[in-house]
């Protein structure tokens, strides 16, 4: 037997089991160990058969092509344009929102 574990050995570990867990868990555990070996077999031999080819690997997915980005700084004379169709009120409340004094903003702007 592997690892020098004999008939007499066996016998032991299995009373030493059936003490410590009890009657109605050793199959249970029996059964959920095989399970999980099961498992890890299959595992392993898919993954092996699909590295050895047998059945056409799928090529990973495509990231969508890169568009550039479209301009988003508006040019100086729509800036103008849309100063221009500005109320006072409308221009000072905008003003405030961007800190400072209007009055000073206000030359700049205009």
């Amino acid at each position: 037997m592997p690892f020098g574990v004999g008939f007499p050995e066996l016998i032991i570990l299995l009373i030493v089991l059936l003490l410590v867990f009890g009657a109605k868990r050793l199959p249970e555990m029996g059964r959920s160990l095989g399970k999980g070996m099961r498992e890890f077999k299959d595992g392993v031999s898919g993954m092996e058969s699909s590295v050895m080819g047998d059945d056409a690997p799928t090529p990973p997915a495509q990231l969508p092509a890169a568009t550039p980005p479209a301009e988003t700084t508006p040019s100086v004379a729509q800036v103008e344009r849309d100063l221009a169709s500005l109320s006072d009120e409308e221009r000072e409340a905008i003003l405030d929102s961007l800190g400072g004094s209007s009055e000073s903003k206000r030359e700049t702007v205009s």
